[in-house]
């Protein structure tokens, strides 16, 4: 080994630092927060998260640019499609009730510097989300005001004309976010209300919508003469569908809010399936009225739905639009600030992110430093940045958050169940078993694979016909499986986002290419099939694992190779950051990392020479270890002692 360079076993134990796992918690319904959360409180916050400005102007672009009327088919798609995610964390969020989200969800199940990405990533996405959102608001609030609030600013502070910054100051943005930070830092039990009052009006208004739309509609605008309902056929719709899978981006909220839900176990998947749901209604039913009221050639991308009212000749309707999407954006801004600080606590909890944002307020309950600095980067962010070429960071954000839950939930289930420790020497735990020797332990796992086979093995039944697979460790071939799956499912994306001409193929390599991914794609998923799973009858879980991730693991893969390679060189500037933060803070300040050194010591002792072999033997054991033999000479003192107090845990052998 040369000089200077690492050893193997030191690039090993700091490889094991990077993938370290947080242990899943027994007592997972403690928590400093208030649990005050119901069910309808956690419906309403998914609501007021997905049902948001694209209501108002997503509908109109992708009918007029990319569907037609056959938007509610893209819409339709989108929200299974998103279903497969959304279902990924329900599970989480009921098995785990700690705020946290993907980060946690990836923390118990991929390791700890995947993790920290994730959040580093989350914490982006809720901050640029926010800023647009409130910048969003404040120019759809100037315009029913004739821009006065525009020009008002620009005639006494000025306009200015640097990269990156906006042409001008928008305070009205940054008051909004200021604003609804002071609600937030008041209590979740505040901010609950206060979502609960925008969400509510802004559902009547989009019933109002609905049904002014259905006795305005004119069937005849879906005619062959206005081009037919699926002007743009089949590829139309499935642009339509990447485009309107944003949408339904915010059901996220409900799995970051699950610490201060009080029946998390039920409340997170009900509010999860209830709050997508009436989302996917809500866009179905408006772009459905919306292209009937008007024909889809002849919409205003920008103001779609006050357009077409206006056309109809109810121009006092656009008020009301007017008036809903102003609420919506504000279900979207508060459902931003509430998860954004939530996220930071989970981090700094952890140990991973500055102690500060650990602290919670002792009578709000809330974690009041992270609302103060993160509130007031989104404020700074909305007042003076231009967003629009920051946008799409929400959409690589949240992909990625989406592929990471998904595999995660594929490792969770076929995970080895962790042994429970019992609280003391009085009170042992009956599920512990006790082996007395490496034999017995051989033994006691033999017959419980042969009862009940562990998370991780395979089948009995597929024994006879698979047992190539059985001589593998239990896991191996798991790890294996999904390492091929996510391989294929990344090649597949890349041959069915690209094609054939951007990848420079002949046809046939590119049809091999298709076949030989897809085939390595299902032979994955059948290779996992034939493994045991984890299974718990007082949680939720989602059904056909694991197809269901995995078709979740392509479909954010795609979308995420449809976005532009600028987006991909500052997603990696961004990642380098947060590199840069893990590695001179989270590594080591690491709650695992503070739980390694104290078990490192407790295992290592010093053994000095004794006076004969046999007493070196029964130095180095334990009690629990010592044969039955007849009274021996007392050991000398000096002959076992242990390296650090803790080891005092494993006491030395009694003299008799």
């Amino acid at each position: 080994m040369l000089r200077g360079l690492p050893s193997t076993a030191s690039l090993a134990r700091f490889c094991q630092k990077l993938n370290r796992l947080k242990p899943l918690e027994e007592s997972t319904m403690e928590t400093s927060l208030r649990r005050c959360l119901s069910t309808l409180d956690l419906t309403l916050l998914g609501v007021g998260g997905m049902v948001g400005s694209g209501l108002y102007v997503l509908t109109g672009t992708v009918a007029k640019q990319m569907a037609g009327p056959a938007v509610l088919l893209s819409f339709a798609v989108a929200a299974v499609a998103s279903l497969l995610s959304a279902l990924c964390y329900a599970e989480f969020g009921a098995r785990l009730p700690r705020t946290g989200s993907a980060y946690l969800f990836t923390y118990v199940s991929m390791g700890e510097l995947w993790a920290f990405l994730i959040g580093w990533n989350v914490l982006l996405e809720y901050l640029i989300g926010g800023a647009a959102v409130a910048r969003a608001w404040s120019g759809y609030l100037d315009a029913m005001f004739n821009h006065r609030i525009h020009n008002f600013t620009e005639a006494y502070v000025g306009t200015w004309q640097v990269p990156l910054l906006a042409h001008y100051p928008d305070f009205l943005a940054a008051g909004i976010i200021i604003l609804a930070s002071v609600f937030i830092s008041c209590g979740a039990r505040v901010s609950s209300w206060l979502n609960h009052t925008f969400s509510v009006v802004s559902l009547v208004i989009i019933l109002f919508i609905i049904i002014l739309g259905f006795i305005l509609a004119r069937p005849h605008n879906w005619s062959a003469e206005e081009g037919g309902f699926a002007p743009f056929g089949f590829s139309g719709i499935m642009a339509g569908t990447a485009t309107c899978f944003y949408a339904f981006v915010g059901f996220d909220v409900i799995a970051a809010s699950s610490e201060e839900a009080r029946n998390p176990k039920q409340a997170v998947p009900v509010a999860i399936t209830i709050s997508l749901g009436l989302a996917a209604g809500a866009y179905i039913l408006v772009s459905t009225v919306l292209t009937l009221m008007v024909p889809w050639h002849s919409l205003d991308p920008d103001s779609a739905l006050a357009d077409a009212f206006y056309r109809r000749g109810y121009s006092w309707a656009g008020f009301i639009v007017a008036a809903g999407s102003i609420c919506a954006m504000n279900t979207v801004l508060l459902s931003s600030l509430f998860s954004l600080p939530r996220i930071v606590y989970a981090m700094a909890v952890d140990g991973l992110f500055f102690q500060v944002f650990a602290q919670v307020h002792p009578r709000t309950q809330v974690p009041m430093a992270g609302i103060l600095v993160f509130g007031g980067l989104m404020t700074c962010l909305a007042l003076l940045l231009d967003l629009e070429a920051l946008v799409q960071f929400l959409s690589i954000g949240t992909l990625l958050a989406y592929t990471f839950v998904a595999t995660s939930i594929i490792v969770l289930r076929f995970q080895r169940t962790p042994p429970s420790s019992s609280s003391g020497p009085a009170s042992p735990d009956p599920s512990v078993k006790e082996y007395h020797s490496f034999s017995d332990h051989i033994q006691l796992v033999g017959t419980e694979q042969d009862l009940a086979p562990e998370p991780g093995q395979l089948r009995p039944a597929l024994r006879p016909y698979l047992g190539f697979l059985g001589r593998y460790s239990p896991g191996a071939a798991v790890a294996w499986a999904l390492g091929i799956l996510v391989a294929s499912a990344i090649t597949l994306a890349c041959v069915l986002v690209f094609g054939d001409s951007a990848l420079h193929l002949p046809y046939g390599g590119y049809i091999l290419l298709l076949l030989l991914s897809s085939v390595m794609f299902l032979f994955s998923l059948l290779i996992l099939g034939a493994h045991q799973q984890r299974r718990q009858q007082d949680t939720f879980q989602i059904p056909m694992v694991p197809l269901t991730p995995a078709l979740s693991i392509l479909l954010n893969i795609c979308l995420m190779l449809k976005l532009s390679y600028l987006t991909w060189l500052r997603f990696s500037i961004w990642l380098l950051i947060g590199l840069a933060v893990y590695f001179g803070y989270g590594i080591w300040h690491s709650k695992e990392n503070q739980r390694e050194l104290p078990e490192l010591t407790t295992t290592r002792y010093v053994v000095f020479p004794s006076t004969n072999l046999e007493e070196t033997v029964q130095t180095v054991q334990p009690p629990s270890q010592l044969p039955s033999q007849e009274p021996s000479p007392p050991v000398r003192e000096s002959s076992w002692r242990p390296a650090h107090a803790c080891s005092a845990l494993t006491p030395p052998p009694q003299e008799p």
